[in-house]
């Protein structure tokens, strides 16, 4: 048996955690003390601060138009040798969303060599499970963008118009909106100095194998001033890249992630207000049209220290594929907001993840293997049967020194739906047994050929089927139209993953999303901002 991987372990006791979590911000209040409620107006208002939010946030302030964002969670500013974020190698309460792990968990939590048990605090992932899946979300300023490796992909035009609606006009996007997108974060592949020291070796080992199997191999553009990573090694600062210890953000620095690039921006025209510590509950359509957010004001420990609702004429949702979609489903199954589409809730996907432990017993990666990624491989000639494999680094675990990651995006018509549920008042995620499967068969081909050899392929899913990268919900062309206005709701939007129709076409979603929020906005801007907003 293979030993298990970083993104294994933490899917693992994320799994437990969501069943056994503490209640959310809101229940967390506790003693006699009486919550102020608030009433306030805003001009509008952004829930979320990931891809889809930054983006919303600054185009609408380059517009004049006043923002307010709500952020569930707090900021996670970093500097060079900076601990702001929690290490993969000494995990603690940082790591998770108001969560704690039961007892169960604690093999895990000896191999690891940390306690698991966190108490209650604004982390940086909630686990969100659902029938036959996990979800994993961020919360923090910047969202997703806070956690995720960086790749920085757009998918090809053949696969992007069979599986995203061909009318988003992929000729006009890879012209103005992906280049966009790729100037604000700054991408750039690994430079070769860096690749080719002695941290690296697992990526080079990869590289070969791909090169073997005779597939095609290119460096990943990635969000992250490279600098960064050769000074660490250097001895500089303290290891962050290149002992592939990045997973929960860099502390470092030198990522270009959405709370320094968009949102950075956003607040210095002026106009943006970014609230942090700000959980929305609910959100409804109050008799005068406008929109009521209902919102808790939390302490890092979920403490209540305030009520706010928030009125507004023109409402983003950005708070990500789960989060959007559990709120607009709870607010129209209670009649909250009337009139949702019927598609509502439908059309979720998992992006097709796939992640594997290759315990190689031929080479050793080293202790430490230098991250987060360098190299892919892309499968994208049929886009029926489109993914990328790529290699992701274990932090310094104490861990198998000859373990790595492959991780796997494919295609995949499957998809599941949230459902509400009158009794608990709370909205689920169902996913079908064995989604995904044709997906997975295309992956596990090119994953078994790469790690050809002596040594153990663990495919993770089968032990906890999780995504990373929550797709749908509120998707364009069933719920919302091509620039995320929700059909007939005047002044509603949605500009995250909930707007994907469940896959992004064999690429981690950060750049499709983004992008689709740039396109949604110039429209936006042209023709809503007088009449609307």
């Amino acid at each position: 048996m293979s030993t298990p991987s970083r993104r294994a372990l933490l899917t693992a006791t994320a799994g437990i955690a969501a069943a056994s979590a503490l209640p959310s911000p809101a229940a967390a209040t506790s003693g006699p003390d009486r919550v102020r409620l608030a009433r306030e107006e805003r001009r509008a208002v952004v829930i979320g601060s990931g891809f889809g939010g930054g983006v919303a946030a600054l185009r609408l302030a380059q517009a004049g138009v006043p923002v307010t964002v709500l952020e569930r969670g707090r900021r996670w500013p970093t500097g060079p040798n900076s601990e702001a974020f929690p290490r993969v190698s000494g995990l603690d309460k940082r790591a998770l969303w108001y969560g704690t792990l039961p007892a169960a968990v604690r093999p895990l939590a000896q191999l690891i060599g940390t306690p698991l048990n966190f108490g209650p605090y604004v982390g940086l992932l909630e686990p969100v499970l659902g029938q036959n899946i996990l979800g994993v979300c961020a919360a923090g300023v910047g969202g997703g963008s806070l956690v995720y490796q960086g790749m920085t992909l757009q998918p090809s035009e053949a696969v992007f118009n069979t599986w995203l609606p061909q009318e988003l006009d992929y000729r006009r996007m890879n012209e103005v909106h992906y280049p966009r997108v790729a100037a604000m974060l700054r991408a750039a592949t690994a430079p070769d100095e860096l690749v080719s020291s002695s941290n690296y070796y697992a990526a080079r080992v990869f590289a070969e194998r791909v090169r073997r199997a005779g597939y095609g191999l290119e460096k990943i553009p990635m969000p992250i001033d490279w600098d960064y990573a050769l000074a660490e090694l250097r001895g500089e600062m303290k290891p962050s890249y290149t002992n592939g210890d990045c997973a929960l953000g860099v502390n470092n620095g030198g990522k270009h992630s959405v709370d320094v690039t968009y949102l950075s921006q956003a607040e210095a025209t002026g106009k943006v207000t970014v609230e942090t510590h700000h959980n929305v509950t609910s959100v409804a359509r109050a008799a005068d049209g406008r929109w009521e957010v209902h919102v808790d004001r939390t302490d890092d420990t979920g403490r209540v220290l305030e009520q706010k609702v928030l009125s507004t004429r023109a409402l983003v949702m950005a708070a990500g594929s789960m989060n959007t979609s559990k709120l607009l489903v709870r607010a129209g199954a209670t009649g909250a907001i009337p009139d949702l589409p019927d598609g509502l809730g439908e059309g979720w996907g998992t992006n097709g993840d796939r992640i594997y432990a290759w315990t190689n017993l031929q080479e050793d990666f080293g202790a430490e293997q230098g991250g987060p990624v360098v190299y892919g491989s892309k499968a994208w000639d049929d886009p029926a049967t489109a993914n990328t494999i790529i290699q992701a680094s274990l932090p310094p675990l104490g861990l198998n020194s000859r373990t790595t990651m492959l991780v796997g995006f494919g295609v995949s018509a499957d998809r599941g739906r949230f459902r509400y549920n009158a009794a608990t008042d709370s909205v689920s995620l169902h996913w079908p047994l064995g989604g995904d499967a044709a997906s997975h068969r295309s992956i596990q081909r090119r994953v078994d050929r790469v790690s050809k050899g002596l040594g153990v392929l663990t495919d993770t899913n089968a032990l906890v089927n999780s995504t990373w990268h929550p797709l749908g919900g509120a998707p364009m062309g069933t719920v919302c139209d091509l620039e995320g206005r929700v059909q007939g709701q005047r002044g509603l939007y949605v500009l995250d993953g909930a707007l994907i129709p469940g896959t992004t076409g064999a690429c981690n979603p950060s750049m499709t999303i983004a992008a689709v929020a740039e396109r949604a906005m110039d429209a936006i801007i042209a023709h809503d901002v007088d009449t609307i907003i």
